[in-house]
């Protein structure tokens, strides 16, 4: 499965931050129940490539990812959990070179256009915006699509239900990366049917 392809899944990725690796499972099938299919689990915690490799095998219909790679290492020990995908904050020559080494295919984080021109000669022609907001949003992709035409984003970092739609209206924005889908509180309490809810409204949101 190509970038794009997974980008094409859905209207929005949520983006995963797993403290407790027993909500792993039950997150996952309260997305994907919601209509989500693609998962990007950050590592940013101690339990997120038990996480990813947890989800994996128990709900096969989930695509999952591993999110905040920044590191060479990170590459290897994300395929040895089971991701399907990878997403990184920026890109170095170091990066792009471990990503080459493994089966996943890489959703790579640039925030200008230099690095956007850079990503592009290393091979990428879909990115993560990021962080979205922050990097000039809306009008920041607007502006990318003139030079860059070939180019597609999922902008991530400040996007909100708020604002998603004005994101996914853009012809350059295949889909969105958000947190609110999983509020802090609804995972701490495992009230699965409010985040599937709110899955089940992020996966409404119109997307090419």
């Amino acid at each position: 499965m190509n970038v794009r392809a997974v980008m094409s899944t859905s209207p929005v990725i949520p983006v995963l931050t797993v403290t407790r690796l027993e909500h792993a499972v039950p997150l996952a099938h309260a997305l994907v129940g919601g209509g989500l299919r693609v998962l990007e689990v950050t590592l940013r915690t101690p339990v997120a490539l038990a996480a990813i490799e947890a989800m994996r095998a128990a709900v096969p219909t989930a695509i999952v990812g591993a999110g905040t790679l920044t590191r060479v290492e990170d590459f290897a020990a994300a395929a040895q959990a089971g991701a399907q995908f990878g997403v990184t904050p920026g890109l170095t020559a170091e990066l792009a070179s471990a990503a080459r080494g493994v089966s996943f295919p890489l959703l790579p984080g640039i925030m200008t256009p230099t690095e956007l021109i850079a990503a592009r000669s290393a091979g990428y022609s879909a990115f993560k915006l990021f962080p979205a907001q922050q990097a000039g949003g809306v009008g920041m992709l607007k502006a990318l699509a003139g030079p860059f035409p070939d180019v597609v984003f999922c902008p991530t970092g400040g996007v909100s239900r708020q604002n998603a739609a004005e994101f996914l209206a853009l012809p350059n924005v295949l889909c969105v990366g958000g947190s609110w889908i999983v509020p802090p509180d609804a995972l701490s309490a495992g009230d699965w049917e409010r985040i599937e809810a709110l899955a089940r409204d992020a996966a409404s949101l119109p997307h090419h």
